[in-house]
């Protein structure tokens, strides 16, 4: 059986195996990884809208890997929309990189999966195989950690290369044309991120738990020896 700091050690690596599947899992699920303002170009050009009345016809969008929604701003009040990527926004798109994203993350959380029944195969018993221990977490862990680097570098190519933004706000649109004013990530990218990040941290933990640390023996007091003088006393 490992020793009390090891089971605690890779207890706390198997917390942070499950919390990088947790990050993804509510990435994936949610709708915020970018968000960004929308000109309703034609709008303004319709009415040859000066720059202080430009703010009338700027909107909001956000989206993520399966929805996301708008609030269009065309001259004639806000309208809300929802955009769903699947099924056929996704053909407006780069297809093939967009599915690579979401197939690059779903990969990363079975082998943060795989990391984290190896913490607690290693917080329960010693290994006797090598690919069991620490060397297999270690390689859990970079793989996981590998795919989540793949997902997040493939979403910035899509978005700063392939204008996902600007393909996004004008899908469907066949009077009105928007312009994208900014566009920024937000919180369920960097929940993305973050999920790689905690591989990192395990990687820490478990190296922390290969040192032998020296232990601390107590001195035992001496026993009094009583000899026959004494007893003569």
């Amino acid at each position: 059986m490992p020793g009390l700091l090891k089971k605690t050690l890779f207890s706390l690596a198997s917390l942070l195996s499950i919390a990088s599947v947790v990050l993804l899992v509510v990435a994936l699920a949610t709708e915020k990884w970018v968000t960004g303002k929308i000109l309703c170009k034609t709008g303004a050009e319709l009415v040859n809208a000066s720059d202080p009345e430009l703010v009338k016809f700027v909107g909001d969008i956000y989206f993520g890997l399966f929805q996301g929604g708008k609030i269009r701003q065309c001259g004639l009040g806000s309208r809300r929309s929802k955009i769903y990527i699947f099924p056929n926004l996704v053909k407006k798109l780069n297809s093939g990189l967009h599915v690579m994203i979401i197939l690059f993350l779903f990969t990363a959380i079975v082998f943060a999966l795989i990391s984290f029944g190896f913490c607690i195969y290693n917080a329960r018993k010693i290994p006797y195989q090598s690919i069991k221990g620490p060397g297999g977490i270690y390689l859990w862990n970079f793989v996981a950690a590998l795919f989540g680097v793949f997902g997040v570098v493939s979403f910035i190519a899509a978005l700063k290369l392939h204008r996902l933004t600007e393909r996004v706000a004008n899908f469907r649109e066949n009077v009105f044309q928007f312009i994208i004013l900014e566009e920024h990530y937000d919180f369920s990218f960097w929940l993305c991120v973050a999920s790689t990040a905690t591989h990192g941290a395990n990687f820490i933990v478990v190296a922390i738990s290969g040192i032998h640390f020296p232990k601390v023996q107590t001195k035992k007091p001496e026993e009094p020896t009583v000899t026959a003088e004494d007893l003569l006393y």
